[in-house]
């Protein structure tokens, strides 16, 4: 693609906007190269990228060239009729391209559900399964920093679109130029034709209704009306329905964060609106030292990413990372069930393979199955439809990432803070009545099962040249594979671009069935690295998962191991 002529061809488009073109006019040569060079990649994860003028950034226009090329899938497989919902949250410009969506979809013939103000991620799955739409459309860029937006795709089982229906939206959008090729209807002209419908709070009560039938004991939740809480929606589109949830299953002292509550694209608290860092749960850890708080919740911009804060010993908050988090979910499922006489004959849990083994371990002590899929929820759901169509009688208790996703129920294919949020609060709950906290029923875990450390470390490979440098990364581990990690000898590892498992100390290898992704698995004994570019932005993400039969030993290790990204990415 010759960056200077598309560059011209938008500026001398009568189809480009004056506003886009005053932009243009104010790049230089290298933003004119950055942002012409290609087209932002279409991908299982959509769109994501800085919200700018320009092919490869997000704008109306690549909105509305994945949404032509998504309209083309949907026609050619003749379910129009069937419909598309859309949702978007409290983003820059995220209605606007949501309704530039709705055009596209209107466009081509499509019957479109729009709902009328920002929603949860979760709700949008569900909604794609209750309004029995072939596909769904959210524009959210999650937890980035407010200079991104993004485009999630959706197919009719509420999970995001499968690799291989992506590349066909991808093929379709390479048929189509993205300044003449795009089929657009205004939405004042389609509303009272039928093929538009906003959604008002069509999809919201039963949403609401599916994420609270999740409860696992009632009797411990009768009890949340003594807790204090905390919470902040991080400026986004938890505002409204976590609060709702809260409310109705007894929560009566919640208290949210004011300069967090309202819907804001700025995130003016926070350069990086993510629930997984201590700096977003600043403003609320001082809400409750004045109210005397446990627990601190945070929703992430589009409600699908819960973290939370939790006093330890010394009475000093400290967040629980997301396989904390979902390990102490596993747990107090688990017991719970048991607990109510409950617990299914054959429970299973469905965890990403970069999530932590303590969860795996607590599930099959306790004669529950535990999955491992590739990184991204629409695997879970992939598994989830997998089990659901093979009419065993197995029973699904929760699906988790170690990026703080978490889902229990089938109601949905996405992760779900809210459902999450509750839960917590249940378990909240059930362990004050102990005279514990979370942090302290964290303990009583590792006590339990063993001392489990992760850590999740990126090394960021900005500019044009950064997709070439993390495929060089990858091939040179591939061709000259590493045989130590600090001195720790690596036993197997399986590479899932092929896939193959590489057995170092029989020097066999073996074939792997099920599908490919781009990342390498070491073993290392019972130590697990993996090293994997991620989907949705210029980063490598290097996971580090040990166990140790003491919590200084686990540390220690843990802490050798992080030397390793360094040393990979400095060769």
């Amino acid at each position: 693609m010759d960056y200077l002529n598309e560059y011209n061809r938008w500026l001398s488009s009568d189809k480009i906007s004056d506003e886009c073109k005053k932009e243009l006019k104010e790049y230089d040569e290298e933003k004119k190269k950055l942002y012409f060079h290609g087209y932002l990649s279409f991908g299982t994860a959509g769109l994501r990228g800085i919200m700018a003028a320009g092919t490869n950034a997000m704008n109306v226009y690549t909105v509305a060239h994945a949404t032509q090329g998504l309209s083309a899938l949907i026609n050619a497989e003749g379910r129009g009729n069937d419909g598309v919902v859309i949702a978007y949250d409290s983003r820059h410009n995220s209605e606007l391209y949501a309704k530039t969506a709705a055009e596209v979809l209107c466009g081509n013939g499509i019957k479109t559900y729009l709902f009328d103000s920002l929603r949860p991620t979760p709700v949008l799955s569900f909604a794609v399964r209750y309004l029995k739409c072939v596909a769904g459309i959210n524009i959210t860029a999650s937890h980035n920093p407010k200079q991104y937006n993004g485009y999630k795709a959706y197919w009719e089982d509420g999970a995001q679109l499968s690799p291989a229906l992506a590349d066909k939206v991808s093929e379709y959008m390479s048929r189509v130029d993205i300044i003449d090729g795009i089929k657009k209807t205004p939405l004042d002209e389609v509303h009272n034709r039928g093929i538009l419908k906003y959604i008002n709070k069509d999809a919201d009560e039963p949403y609401m209704d599916a994420v609270i039938a999740q409860l696992v004991d009632k009797n411990s939740i009768a009890h949340a009306s003594e807790l204090g809480i905390v919470y902040s929606p991080l400026n986004g589109a938890g505002y409204k329905m976590v609060p709702e949830i809260l409310s109705r299953i007894g929560i009566k002292n919640l208290r949210i964060v004011p300069e967090q509550a309202e819907p804001d694209g700025e995130f003016p608290t926070t350069p990086y609106p993510n629930p997984e860092f201590k700096q977003v749960f600043e403003p609320g850890i001082k809400i409750a030292d004045e109210i005397g708080s446990d627990l601190i919740i945070a929703t992430d911009p589009d409600a699908d990413r819960m973290g939370i804060a939790v006093r330890n010993g010394d009475g000093q908050f400290v967040t629980l990372t997301g396989n904390q988090q979902g390990a102490l979910l596993t747990e107090y499922i688990i017991n719970a069930l048991i607990r109510t006489g409950k617990y299914p004959k054959h429970p299973y849990i469905i965890k990403s393979f970069v999530s932590t083994e303590l969860a795996a371990k607590i599930a099959r002590e306790n004669g529950c199955d535990c999955y491992d899929v590739f990184t991204g929820f629409k695997y879970i759901g992939e598994k989830m439809n997998e089990k659901e169509d093979d009419k065993t009688d197995t029973h699904f208790l929760l699906g988790f990432e170690e990026s703080c996703g978490y889902l229990r129920g089938t109601y949905a294919r996405d992760k779900d803070a809210l459902v999450a949020s509750m839960l917590i609060c249940e378990a909240a709950a059930y362990y004050s009545l102990q005279g514990k906290t979370l942090y302290d029923a964290m303990q009583d875990i590792y006590e339990k099962y063993g001392f489990y450390r992760e850590a999740t470390d990126s090394v960021y490979m900005e500019g044009l040249d950064g997709l070439d440098k993390m495929a060089a990364l990858m091939q040179r581990l591939r061709e000259d594979p590493p045989k130590e990690f600090e001195g720790v000898k690596i036993t197997s590892y399986i590479d899932y671009k092929v896939p193959v498992l590489y057995d170092l100390e029989k020097g066999t290898e073996t074939k792997l069935d099920g599908g490919t992704t781009n990342t390498l698995y070491y073993k290392l004994g019972d130590d697990v690295v993996v090293i994997r570019p991620s989907g949705t932005e210029p980063k490598i993400k290097f996971y580090y998962m040990v166990s140790e039969k003491t919590a200084e030993e686990a540390d220690k290790k843990l802490e050798k191991f992080r030397k390793i990204h360094g040393k990979i990415t400095a060769q």
